[in-house]
Order: structure tokens, then sequence, then C-alpha cells
């Protein structure tokens, strides 16, 4: 897949592959701000930090059946911001907060009362392996995360201010970054991440974030989830750059079980099972970085296949700060 991408991006290039004295640009001359979805394989050098925040609105256009057939319609829109809060806290071990806050327009439904917090991520990050020019190990370093539930999911008067999980969701990741010199001498930095992620139970309380309506009592079981993440940025000068993500998620069958205490019988007890889920989405973008520490991106994550999911198109934009 990376191979791919690096031939797509020669193209793009227009490289001049009879050219036999090409200047090899050096990895000083290109500055990047990062593909909008793949993060970082490298930590920060002990005592520097990174303010990352993206702002962005998800656009629902539709829903792809069990089979992926596609069927689309008018959806409303959810506004939120994502930050990252890195920290080095020696050359290999970094640390991380990332605060979520978001705000839902829902077709055809009340918007959110106000915006809200959405569940607080945090994480540690180990480096692995460094990025050496001449060497083929790519910069490599695991990360272990963990989302709290510190968003409302239940209890609802109004379904659009659930902005949790009301989980304890366990993540550990493995990424990857190279630096690969294309036939016109211009830089392709590459990653490759992948995570897999385990979540708690949830107990709920009326309308929820589950679809659960007034008077239920019980409990969801979020599914584990996979996630596959190649992403490329091509350096077409020192400060502009093209980035892109090919991006598959998978999710596990999400269970809710309990009953609805203001009916009686057997219909009063509720077991739901959602199935598994799957997509596939591209993340075109495009970065322009003032230096080598301060940069902007502008892109979109747009979902182009699925089974058994909800579709959309997610315009984003941040600016990244090294400090």
């Amino acid at each position: 897949m990376l191979a791919s991408l690096a031939l797509i991006a020669s193209a793009v290039a227009a490289a001049d592959d009879a050219a036999t004295d090409v200047t090899r640009q050096s990895r000083e001359d290109a500055w990047w701000t990062g593909p909008l979805l793949a993060p970082n394989a490298s930590t920060f050098p002990q005592g520097h930090a990174l303010v990352e925040t993206y702002v962005f609105d998800v656009n629902s256009n539709g829903q792809f059946d069990p089979s992926g057939h596609h069927e689309p319609a008018s959806g409303g829109h959810e506004l939120g911001s994502l930050t990252y809060l890195i920290y080095g806290l020696t050359d290999r071990v970094s640390v991380g907060l990332l605060p979520r806050f978001f705000y839902d327009e829902p077709a055809g439904a009340p918007n959110s009362s106000s915006p809200g917090v959405g569940d607080l991520g945090a994480q540690v990050q180990v480096g692995l392996t460094s990025f050496h020019e001449g060497s083929l190990v790519p910069a490599t370093a695991v990360v272990l995360g963990e989302t709290f539930p510190t968003g409302h999911y239940d209890a609802l008067a109004n379904p659009a201010d659930g902005f949790g999980a009301g989980v304890y969701s366990t993540s550990l990741s493995w990424y990857s970054q190279d630096y690969l010199w294309l036939a016109n001498g211009r830089i392709l930095r590459v990653r490759l991440d992948l995570t897999y992620a385990i979540s708690s139970s949830a107990s709920l309380r009326d309308q929820s974030v589950y679809g659960t309506p007034v008077g239920f009592r019980g409990h969801a079981h979020p599914g584990d989830s996979f996630t596959a993440d190649a992403a490329a940025e091509y350096s077409v000068t020192r400060n502009w750059v093209l980035a892109t993500d090919l991006v598959w998620v998978h999710n596990s069958s999400t269970r809710v079980a309990g009953a609805n205490i203001m009916t009686s019988g057997p219909e009063a007890s509720v077991s739901l099972e959602s199935g598994s889920s799957e997509y596939f989405a591209v993340a075109p973008a495009v970065e322009y970085n003032f230096s080598s520490r301060v940069g902007v991106i502008f892109g979109a994550r747009i979902f182009v296949a699925g089974r058994s999911t909800g579709s959309s198109v997610t315009t984003a934009a941040a600016i990244n700060m090294v400090f």
C-alpha cells in the first residue's frame, strides 16, 4: 500500500525520470504538519511539547447497509474540536492528553442545548526505533491509550447532548514512519499506524447515546475495534505539502441489555445487538508550514465504502505548534 502511495505521489509531482543530475532534497528543507489522521511515530525530545488543535464538521450523508450498498440521505452536522497536548518526558517517552468538545445539529431533531465536553483521552508513547538516513529501519513506537468517560451519555433530556460513550476504552497502537526520496529528489514521508481498542461496559439510565428510551435501565457493552491507517505526505516545497490518509476501521458488535421499567410483562426486557461494522475512508489534505515548528492543515475525511455503518464527509482544519 505504501509503495502504491509513493508511485502516485511521484506521478503527481511530474518527476523527470530521465534526469541524471537531480538535487536530493534534505530533510532540513522539508517542513511538516502531519497528515490529517495518522499520528507521528517519532517521540519528542525531552522537555519539548506539541499542541495541535483540530476543528471539524461531520456532515452525515447516508448509510451503508450490511451488504455494502450506500443509501444516500441528507443528515445533520456534528461540530467539534480535538486537541493533542503532548510532552516529551525523555527522548523516547512522551505523554499526552486529548480533550474533546462537541455540538450536534441532527437532522429533524433539536440541536444540542450547548457545546459540551466529550470523553477525555490520555496516552503514553514509547519510541522503539529512530529513523536514520540510509537505514532500512523506520521510526517506530508503541502507544498505550486510555479514554475516560467524561462526556454525558445517558439520562439525557435531549439526545443531542450526548457527547460521550460512558466507557473506559483502552487502546494499544503501533506507529511507524519512514522517508522516501522520489525520482525528482523530493521527499515522501510515509506512516503506517495500527490500533486495537477494547472497552468496559456502561451503565445506562433512560435516554442514551445507545438509543435507549426513557425508563430504560441496563448496560451497554461496546465491541472491540481495529484501525489501520496508511498515510503519505509529499513535500512540494519547503512550506507546502500534499497529504493523504487511507484508513480502514472495523468495529465488533455492541450489545445493549436491560429492561424498561415503564413497561410490564415480557415486553419490558430489552436485548439489542448492533452487529459488526466497518468502513474505508480517504482523507486528502493540504499543509502550509510557516516554519519547522508551526504549520496548518486543511482537508476532509470521506467515507468511500462500508458495511452496517453511517457515512459522512468530515471537513477539518488544524494548527500544529511545537515548543
